[in-house]
């Protein structure tokens, strides 16, 4: 049996991300593997969503919150001279699960328009309460005086060892995600979303499983927000600003909701759009939201969902 498209954009997508640190040495062109971390560390986010939002129906307009409360105790760490990343990196996911948990509390009360409605006011609140923070830059944000430290394992100030880090993290962020989905606890989240009565009704406790996906979530995004503070050595507010949940959530749409590699597809196609586009006007959202539209109208499982659908139409004519 022949592999799917999916799996074969995939193997293609990795292939190319682990030569880019090749690629910019022989070309001395730097910016790609700027490029590539920054595309890698969105598609960790973008994957955090699909969880929650592909799988298990809860649009969160407010999943940017968690990227920037990782970055945050990053930076707040480092400010207090606390560089070691074997505590700073567990603090970062511990602040994330205990954030996640209570505002996952909060918003599951409710359903549809109501939840994304909660979600995106307590991200808004925790962005404020970042402006506010003027011990910790407020509204200028905060520089890294320095990156985590492994104490000699891995050199995050090194860009090519940052990149391979995050390369190898995103790859066991979709294995995860991979055997979450394929697991028991991936079919009540998906059971719950298709018809939350049923399940309930047969004796799954849904509330505590949507909780329990919201919370890895925002780990998951959380990590995204670790790697951010490393990769740009700064973080401000606007990591969690409502804008940059409106960009995981189009990069997931874009890629394909509810598809396991859409969303590292959606935000690699993002990115480069949105260098590609912005390198010809400013206002390059005036093309890229037509873009968006036809995508949604005419690949409605988005771009690898497109794929599928091709690929099941000439197996058929076949």
């Amino acid at each position: 049996m022949l592999p799917s498209r999916e799996t074969i954009v995939v193997i293609i997508t990795f292939a190319l991300l682990a030569i880019v640190p090749f690629i910019a040495s022989i070309t001395e062109v730097p910016f790609y593997l700027d490029l590539g971390r920054r595309m890698m560390i969105l598609a960790i986010g973008a994957l955090s969503l699909n969880l929650i939002m592909g799988y298990g129906g809860m649009i969160s307009f407010g999943h940017a919150v968690f990227v920037g409360i990782g970055a945050y105790v990053i930076g707040i760490c480092t400010e207090h001279e606390l560089v070691n990343g074997f505590i700073q990196w567990p603090l970062a996911l511990l602040a994330c699960a205990v954030f996640a948990f209570i505002f996952g509390a909060i918003s599951l009360r409710t359903r549809g328009v109501y939840f994304i409605m909660i979600t995106l006011a307590l991200a808004q609140m925790m962005y404020f309460l970042g402006v506010s923070l003027d011990r910790y830059g407020g509204d200028d944000g905060l520089p890294l005086a320095e990156t985590s430290d492994f104490s000699g394992l891995i050199d995050l100030s090194e860009k090519s060892s940052l990149y391979y880090l995050i390369f190898v993290l995103l790859l066991l962020c979709l294995w995860i995600c991979k055997r979450l989905i394929n697991s028991r606890f991936g079919m009540v989240i998906q059971g719950a979303r298709s018809n939350e009565a049923r399940m309930q009704a047969i004796g799954f406790p849904t509330y505590r499983y949507q909780l329990t996906a919201f919370v890895i979530a925002g780990v998951m995004a959380g990590l995204a927000g670790i790697l951010l503070a490393n990769h740009t050595e700064f973080v401000n507010p606007d990591m969690m600003h409502w804008t940059r949940s409106g960009d995981l959530i189009i990069m997931v749409l874009l890629g394909g909701m509810g598809s396991l590699a859409g969303p590292i597809v959606g935000a690699l196609v993002f990115i480069l759009l949105e260098e590609a586009l912005s390198g010809i006007t400013e206002y390059w959202q005036l093309i890229f939201g037509p873009f968006l539209i036809l995508v949604v109208l005419f690949a409605r499982g988005g771009l690898l969902g497109f794929l599928e659908k091709r690929q099941s139409s000439e197996d058929d004519d076949g």
